[in-house]
């Protein structure tokens, strides 16, 4: 049986509309939000085909997924993006053909109802599922999508009761700015925990390794934090501020204080614990 908690985090959200995204924002931490996909290759078996068929879901600016035709250098490997900005640059700086004969290609996909056009010997997924709600659901047709002896693979943010995500959640919710924001604080939190990925990808006929790392972060600069979630937490807030440069610069100097609060700088950086979830599962053969 699957909590009544872990089902409540993956209801439908009411947000009217999808986030705009800035992939030069996102990849001011590059470094740090790569290392959880490193970690993540490591775990990934070898495949059943060569050369290999593989997905990236969620793949935004690219550069993650051309860490795939690093280790897959003959893999046809094609990302899926639902941002034209992600798109957009992914396309411009890394489509193409790879060292070993391979190609890489960039495609439009929501992964909300995306379905496998093609058996493929690994889907994979780096720090997108949380944005869709109810992703589990769509874990049985994705690896009915691969060949036998494929991979499923991904890894999400699991830290959305850290102060970041807490107070972000809380401000959206003052008086002053609830009718034009409240929500968009926590609209993207759809995730179970590992054991509860675990359970629902073994149910699955899986070979499943699930597991969580915690990060501390050293950042460095003036208000590093409040910096990273421009990049990721912060957007569907600024998405729906638009083009209000003055409410932008309100809400973003109340969030900045209560950031530097909670993660005061100390005398190398800022330490910014960051904890994320991991599972691979492997079809059976």
């Amino acid at each position: 049986m699957h909590s009544d908690t872990a089902s409540a985090r993956i209801t439908t959200s009411t947000a009217p509309s999808a986030p705009t995204w800035d992939p030069q924002q996102y990849l001011r931490h590059a470094g740090h939000r790569t290392r959880p996909f490193l970690d993540l290759l490591a775990r990934i078996p070898e495949l059943p085909a060569r050369p290999a068929r593989i997905a990236d879901l969620g793949c935004g600016p690219g550069n993650v997924t051309t860490l795939l035709a690093d280790r897959w250098p003959e893999a046809r490997i094609t990302g899926f993006d639902l941002s034209p900005e992600m798109l957009h640059r992914a396309k411009a700086e890394y489509a193409g053909p790879t060292s070993g004969g391979g190609s890489l290609d960039f495609r439009p996909g929501d992964l909300a109802d995306w379905l496998p056009e093609e058996p493929y010997d690994l889907i994979v997924s780096n720090a997108a599922l949380q944005w869709v709600p109810n992703h589990p659901g769509s874990f049985a047709a994705w690896i009915n999508g691969l060949r036998p002896g494929g991979t499923f693979a991904f890894q999400i943010p699991g830290n959305y009761t850290a102060p970041s995500h807490r107070l972000l959640a809380d401000l959206c919710d003052t008086p002053h700015w609830r009718a034009r924001l409240a929500g968009h604080g926590a609209r993207y939190v759809h995730f179970l925990e590992s054991a509860e990925y675990l359970e629902r990808l073994t149910e699955l006929g899986c070979a499943v390794e699930a597991w969580e790392t915690t990060y501390y972060q050293l950042l460095d600069g003036p208000d590093p934090v409040l910096d990273w979630v421009k990049g990721t937490a912060l957007r569907p807030v600024l998405t729906a501020l638009g083009d209000d440069r003055e409410s932008v610069d309100a809400f973003l100097a109340e969030y900045r204080d209560l950031l530097r609060g909670a993660y005061p700088p100390g005398p190398r950086g800022t330490v910014f614990p960051f904890r994320r979830i991991f599972a691979v599962a492997r079809k059976e053969a």
